[in-house]
């Protein structure tokens, strides 16, 4: 189906490009939400006639992703979620709890604005793309940890993936694994 774009974008074409995309893709998703025309005579006219305003709000809606872009561009958040010792999340961080926290932190982002390929499940700094407009894209840092001390000390460089580097050096003495097996033992098994 040809279709005529009423925005940018990405990976399709510019505003006012006639593109050929498969029948799905623009019944289920281009057409219902505003983002393109069936590419007919009557709908070529109609936005001849409407390409200033549609420029103007691209223009506008720009802009304001531009300035929100200039404060949010490079910002730290910290998640706090529980997790076992290797790290391993005991659930996930997905889009919506990222848009969550962001709107909690006092910016507009809704979850389709998150460019996560798959959930995050483990512990650690993460980078996670923000497409505020399809021309503007931040980056933000989340900082995934089992509490606010453990993001501290992550976002100084340590890795929270051992017990060691969890608990210190105070971790129990007779907890650890060569403590368990006592080679004298095992020689006067073998006698």
């Amino acid at each position: 189906m040809e279709v005529i774009l009423l925005e940018r974008i990405s990976r399709l074409g510019q505003m006012g490009d006639t593109v050929k995309v498969k029948d799905g893709f623009a019944r289920n998703f281009l057409l219902p939400q505003g983002k393109a025309l069936r590419a007919n005579e009557g709908n070529k006219k109609k936005f001849e006639g409407q390409r200033a305003q549609l420029e103007a709000r691209n223009l506008e809606r720009k802009s304001e992703a531009t300035a929100i872009a200039e404060t949010l561009d490079g910002k730290s958040f910290i998640v706090v979620r529980s997790a076992g010792e290797t790290g391993q999340l005991y659930g996930s961080v997905s889009t919506r709890d990222i848009a969550d926290l962001l709107t909690a932190g006092g910016y507009t982002v809704a979850r389709n604005q998150v460019e996560l390929n798959q959930p995050i499940k483990t512990i650690g700094l993460t980078n996670v793309a923000i497409a505020l407009h399809p021309e503007v894209e931040v980056t933000v840092t989340l900082n995934i940890a089992r509490s606010e001390e453990e993001a501290e000390r992550q976002s100084k460089g340590e890795t929270l993936t051992t017990a060691e580097a969890i608990y210190g050096d105070d971790i129990n003495e007779n907890a650890r694994p060569d403590n368990f097996f006592d080679p004298a033992s095992e020689e006067d098994e073998g006698a």
